[in-house]
């Protein structure tokens, strides 16, 4: 159809595009879809099997080293190792290797870059990060990711390759991070070339921290943890922290509101600020002298509702 189109736009005997009226009738190529995983605790299966895989060195490499950077599987198996900075935990990946001919900045998360120093033992006098085992000149095949995850037992409806980009795309998503970063970190290409410049300097601060944020997610989805179980643990350390820092606090609070009891109790007047005061100090300490007055009891004038066999309000404003 391109083609007669470019035609009838010469000087010759075409002169109108006979296949124009097929536009809307040929049914448009579907997108392709790769295999995924994107369940968080199947995830972590995943990375427990990749972690045990036990195939050719620089394969098992290849497999560690494709959900954590989550590039497409071509720009990885033809890496070179002149476009990594290792101390800066940066890749820079030339236009000419691009899907899109954009160069590509890939931020370096702590646990990709031991695998790289890792690996450099191995393959670090030649051009190719990962070789193929037939030829150092040559990268590896472009079935071989694949063929590692078939050995360990993930069909091709479950996992492929390029699917590492999905299952990151999607529980980054999920985790909350900014739209654009991800988007910026895929390499999926932005239309408006304004934008485009915006977000390659704007987000890659921001892209850093998500690829170590990213990188200790897998570490604790392989361990066996989800993120909602890495959310409750962060939670309950604060809640620890919180606990034990105001443990003073809460002792002499809660040792006012006994003598408060005591003395409704015994139908005892208050006493005066002073004397509460004083008792706060040889009953704490210097902690006792450091603390503000957390209760001054009710206001003059207002009453005071006995509930639930309490005097309250205890706290006023």
């Amino acid at each position: 159809m391109h083609i007669f189109r470019h035609a009838s736009r010469e000087d010759g005997p075409i002169i109108r595009n006979p296949a124009a009226d097929l536009g809307g009738i040929l049914p448009s190529a579907e997108p392709k879809h790769h295999a995924a995983i994107t369940d968080p605790k199947a995830v972590g299966a995943l990375m427990r099997a990749i972690r045990g895989y036990s195939g050719e060195p620089v394969t098992a490499t290849a497999l560690q080293l494709a959900p954590l950077v989550f590039v497409r599987p071509g720009e990885l198996r033809a890496a070179e190792w002149s476009e990594f900075d290792l101390d800066g935990a940066t890749w820079r990946i030339p236009g000419v290797r691009m899907k899109m001919k954009n160069g590509h900045v890939v931020p370096l998360s702590e646990q990709a870059v031991a695998i790289l120093r890792e690996l450099h033992k191995l393959t670090g006098t030649a051009k190719l990060v990962f070789p193929s085992i037939r030829s150092r000149a040559r990268p590896m095949s472009e079935n071989t990711v694949n063929a590692a995850l078939r050995r360990l037992g993930y069909t091709t409806e479950e996992m492929t390759g390029h699917g590492f980009r999905a299952t990151a795309s999607t529980i980054l998503n999920e985790e909350g991070w900014h739209h654009d970063a991800i988007e910026r970190q895929l390499a999926h290409v932005e239309r408006n070339e304004v934008r485009a410049a915006y977000n390659r300097a704007e987000h890659l601060p921001e892209r850093k921290r998500m690829m170590q944020a990213w990188a200790d997610l897998l570490d604790g989805l392989a361990a066996g943890a989800s993120p909602a179980m890495e959310y409750d643990g962060l939670h309950n350390a604060i809640s620890a922290a919180l606990a034990t820092s105001l443990a003073p606090y809460v002792a002499q609070i809660e040792a006012r509101l006994a003598a408060v009891e005591d003395r409704v109790a015994a139908n005892v007047p208050r006493r005066s600020i002073t004397e509460r005061e004083e008792a706060a100090q040889d009953s704490h300490g210097s902690l006792g002298r450091q603390m503000p007055l957390l209760w001054g009891g009710p206001r003059p004038g207002r009453s005071r509702a006995r509930v639930g066999g309490r005097v309250g309000p205890l706290f006023q404003p």
